[in-house]
């Protein structure tokens, strides 16, 4: 449907495909000037829109920011519709244009069929509504949407357009009809192609001064007959007889959820002659004309598709810091509903890439869903007024040989290290991930990479949340960990060499004796990285913590023989 109708409904029926949105905690002055700004900058699209005939921002996008600026002004006790005036035209519709009542799921679909008969699921076309007038057979009058009950003139237009008859075969009847012009497709696919932004072009088409050959392109789909035939099979088939097949050719009569929603699916899915956005479900018989309003009837309902993209709100900026030193962003979101779950979190990526998009809490960003259902951030839509841009790490202070130890502004770092050399990539300690590490930092027995060498079964069985047996099992953890082979300890402490690599290494002599010509000569190591392999191994961090496994006698990084005492029975095969 047009914009214009979802601007007469919108406080009628709240989208479901967000949470319904609480109030900031904004002063009167601040919510009043992000209400202004924001129906300052509805304004504008709409005057691109309906003025020029072009939309700046996709559909879906819009409405989502229309029903944000209506969530802020019910804050403000300001409930009444929309006011802003509408390109409604001057020529009456001899039928009033109903709106649809929106169903959020397959529950409320199910209730809504519940006590009704001769139910019809068609396919919702995505377009421009019209009125077409034929009096005696011949098309004497075409009725933009407009408020649904005044509209502008496009008769001339509308003549344009060959697939709409100028004159019904063997027809002298007066009607009304009510359809959707859209944009001619070939095999578009809904679920994987989305909408296209075929509702702006299709507008785009009939505001242009004078008529474009473009309207060739445009297709009606009638889907209401006032006061016409009293049943829809008959209303389908004269239609598809006076040249209208669509509706016979997509309507289908459906007597349970289950077949709506299989039709639906295949729709969703398959190839289609035009952009749709759901489905509607109408009972065959419907009232007389005269009794026909233009808000949300009583005998049709829509069922949408889930959105392609969506807009969330910013609440958060975080920032995470790996082991490596690089800095990823995450943005918090207020969460909104896409394909069935709660989006409450976007990743942005690097740390350049935050500052290149310039998101701040309190932007509204557009969000899709990628494959395996993971969100993905499309583009800012729309930045409230009031703004503060968080307070960043600075690249500079992290990198591949920061943070070995617990310091102000290391911990994320340095549980990263420690995740990792926990992990099997690492020194496969079992049972010991991000929360267990955080625990041991937050008790204080862990301020050092390999200050776990250190802990003792009692320090362990300290510790509140763990427990004598956990604590016991932990410890021998720990004990197995120390009999790891030589080649996984330069991998677990952040040498940026490969397993393959480290396979080669014999021990810390070997290891350190290493020419930048020698790693040159591993399969994957080039130039750069092998001085980035000499840099790490000579650093004075990296050398402390060699010195701390020497202390240890831990295998491969000392002359004396191993001194490790004997594990015992409890890990024995």
């Amino acid at each position: 449907m047009w914009r214009g109708i979802y601007r007469a409904l919108v406080v009628i029926g709240v989208l479901c495909s967000s949470a319904w949105a609480s109030c900031p905690a904004w002063s009167p002055e601040r919510m009043q000037v992000e209400i202004t700004a924001l129906d300052d900058q509805l304004g504008r699209w709409d005057e691109a829109y309906y003025r020029l005939g072009n939309s700046p921002i996709d559909d879906e996008l819009y409405d989502s920011l229309l029903q944000q600026l209506q969530d802020w002004r019910r804050c403000v006790g300001a409930v009444e519709e929309d006011t802003r005036p509408l390109p409604v035209g001057k020529v009456p519709h001899p039928v009033a244009h109903t709106g649809l009542r929106k169903l959020r799921n397959s529950r409320a679909v199910e209730q809504w069929m519940q006590g009704r008969h001769d139910l019809w699921v068609q396919p919702k076309v995505d377009g421009v509504a019209v009125t077409l007038v034929y009096l005696q057979g011949v098309l004497v009058n075409a009725i933009s949407r407009g408020d649904g009950q005044k509209g502008e003139n496009w008769l001339e237009k509308v003549k344009a357009i060959p697939a709409i008859p100028n004159v019904l075969p063997g027809s002298t009847a007066n009607l009304v009809l009510q359809g959707e012009l859209f944009l001619m497709v070939n095999d578009h696919h809904q679920q994987t192609q989305g909408g296209i932004n075929a509702r702006s072009k299709v507008a785009g088409m009939l505001m242009r001064n004078p008529r474009t050959v473009q309207l060739e392109q445009l297709g009606l789909f009638v889907w209401a007959w006032p006061d016409g035939p009293p049943t829809m099979a008959e209303r389908l088939q004269q239609l598809a007889a006076m040249g209208f097949t669509l509706p016979q050719q997509y309507s289908q009569s459906v007597t349970t959820l289950v077949e709506v929603e299989q039709w639906r699916a295949a729709w969703y899915s398959g190839p289609l002659p035009f952009v749709t956005d759901g489905v509607v479900i109408h009972q065959g018989q419907e009232p007389q004309g005269r009794y026909w309003q233009a808000k949300p009837n009583d005998w049709a309902a829509a069922w949408k598709y889930p959105p392609v993209q969506q807009v969330a709100r910013v609440t958060d900026v975080e920032f995470a810091i790996g082991r490596t030193g690089k800095i990823a962003v995450m943005l918090r979101l207020d969460p909104v509903r896409m394909d069935d779950k709660w989006i409450r979190r976007v990743n942005v990526g690097s740390l350049a890439l935050w500052q290149k998009w310039d998101i701040v809490p309190g932007d509204h960003i557009a969000i899709s869903l990628m494959g395996h259902g993971i969100p993905h951030l499309k583009q800012v839509v729309w930045r409230e007024i009031t703004r503060a841009t968080p307070i960043a790490p600075k690249p500079e202070d992290y990198h591949a040989l920061s943070c070995f130890t617990l310091q102000p502004g290391c911990r994320q770092q340095f549980l990263a290290r420690l995740v990792w050399l926990s992990s099997s990539n690492g020194l496969n300690i079992t049972g010991l991930n991000k929360a267990g590490w955080q625990v041991l930092v937050d008790q204080g027995l862990v301020n050092n990479l390999l200050d776990w060498l250190e802990l003792t079964p009692e320090q362990l069985s300290a510790v509140p949340s763990l427990g004598a047996k956990r604590a016991q099992a932990l410890y021998q953890q720990f004990r197995l960990a120390r009999r790891q082979p030589f080649e996984r300890w330069p991998i677990a402490l952040g040498v940026p060499i490969s397993p393959l690599q480290s396979a080669t290494m014999q021990n810390w002599s070997q290891l350190q004796q290493m020419t930048l010509a020698q790693w040159q000569e591993l399969a994957g190591m080039g130039a750069q990285k092998a001085r980035k392999v000499q840099e790490f191994l000579q650093h004075p961090t990296f050398l402390a913590l060699v010195q701390t496994l020497q202390q240890h006698h831990i295998s491969g990084f000392e002359t004396v023989p191993d001194r490790t005492e004997p594990l015992g029975d409890a890990f024995a095969n």
